[in-house]
């Protein structure tokens, strides 16, 4: 915008200065031409006042006295045919005047004879005849130009910085107000524009800064709403665990036990997100919080007869994801793997550098559509592998399905790293 609008300015300006200059280097030029004319013609009648009351000689020293002094050759014609001063050829236009007796001016070959008439003489008609050069028509012109050309060139000039400061004062606080947009955008609620520049400027950045607040507003009464449908939902999900274990058949007490699980997890998992934002993201040591985690599932997989195997780093494995996230995720991946697989099926996990989160079990694997939301092919939610998808990808990174050696699922999760953890 800057550029355009200097190139705006530097086009009007030009237009404007060559409209008013253009005449006046013609007027410049008429003046000069015009004063020359003057001034030759002032020099010539000196001399012919001298023609008609001093002798031949007395007139031949006048005439070179002048011709010195104004620099320009002067030649006086007498009526007998010859003449004094200057030596110069007697052309038609010396001859009109001798006849007619008038003054006048003629152009020549390299410039302009000035011609006086002087009646009065004895004999007939005298002519002073003065010779102007086209250099001294143009006396003073092409430097007068110059100094024209140049003030034209330094108001384009001033014009242009003045434009570049007006289109800074514009553009400043529009372009602050637009990276105030991205930070919202990114999830940055907290951003506030500083109003400033033209009333135009100064209105976006209010009506964006009470878009922001309205946005944080409607935040704030959605994660309320979430805290008290998770409230409501506790004591249903309560009584159905509680059901569930009332059941006389094992096998079926277990399986509503685990869908009752399953509908707990999704119920957390939508309140974690509903509250929490993008820019509260914090960072943690991926080997603390996986050791931790396989740690506590390890209990349940020896109980049914699990054989976990753990090829964890031992760290620190800093990553750009919160402990409470990254545990979420490394829950939803074991889980499934307790839930869809039958007991006595080994898994294994493996965290290594990079970073790298390994889940692999021998049980009969899944489909490649299961990370498409909501479906499962065992009647769960479906939110297991979304979980462990957002994590990723909110941390830089990516999750990938697929076979592990003995035929069973493997998820494969990457997470960006994070230099240092504060």
């Amino acid at each position: 915008m800057r550029r355009w609008l200097a190139v705006l300015v530097a086009a009007t300006t030009s237009l404007v200065l060559i409209a008013l200059l253009v005449p006046l280097a013609l007027l410049v030029s008429a003046v000069a031409e015009s004063g020359a004319v003057a001034r030759a013609t002032g020099e010539a009648e000196s001399v012919a006042i001298a023609v008609a009351t001093v002798d031949r000689e007395t007139l031949a020293l006048t005439v070179q006295q002048a011709a010195e002094s104004s620099g320009h050759p002067i030649t006086v014609f007498l009526p007998d045919g010859g003449s004094v001063g200057s030596p110069a050829t007697r052309s038609p236009a010396v001859t009109l005047a001798t006849t007619r007796g008038r003054s006048l001016a003629a152009e020549a070959p390299g410039g302009r004879e000035i011609l006086v008439a002087v009646q009065g003489p004895p004999g007939g008609t005298s002519v002073v005849r003065t010779f102007l050069t086209d250099a001294d028509l143009a006396y003073g012109v092409r430097e007068t130009w110059l100094g024209m050309l140049l003030l034209g060139l330094v108001l384009i000039g001033v014009g242009i910085v003045v434009a570049d400061r007006l289109a800074q004062a514009v553009i400043r606080p529009m372009t602050a107000t637009a990276r105030v947009a991205h930070r919202l955008a990114a999830g940055d609620l907290s951003a506030r524009a500083v109003p400033g520049g033209p009333p135009e400027a100064k209105a976006a950045a209010l009506a964006l800064n009470r878009l922001a607040g309205r946005i944080g507003e409607l935040l704030a009464e959605e994660r309320e709403n979430v805290a008290d449908l998770s409230h409501r939902l506790r004591t249903p999900l309560t009584g159905l665990r509680l059901d569930a274990e009332a059941l006389r058949d094992p096998e079926e007490s277990a399986r509503i036990g685990a869908r009752a699980d399953d509908l707990e997890r999704a119920v957390t998992w939508v309140i974690t997100e509903a509250r929490h934002r993008s820019s509260e993201r914090g960072h943690c040591d991926a080997a603390a919080v996986v050791a931790e985690r396989v740690t506590f599932w390890s209990a349940l997989a020896e109980d049914q007869e699990r054989t976990t195997t753990a090829d964890l780093h031992p760290g620190p494995l800093p990553v750009a994801v919160g402990a409470a996230e990254l545990a979420a995720c490394v829950d939803a991946l074991l889980g499934n793997v307790f839930a869809h697989t039958p007991e006595g099926t080994n898994l294994s996990v493996r965290l290594a550098p990079g970073v790298l989160l390994e889940i692999t079990d021998e049980g009969g694997g899944f489909p490649a559509d299961r990370l498409e939301r909501g479906r499962s092919g065992a009647g769960s939610t479906g939110l297991g592998l979304d979980i462990a998808r957002r994590t990723a990808e909110s941390a830089g990174g990516t999750l990938t399905l697929g076979r592990g050696p003995a035929g069973g699922a493997r998820v494969t999760v990457t997470l960006s790293p994070r230099l240092t953890i504060a």
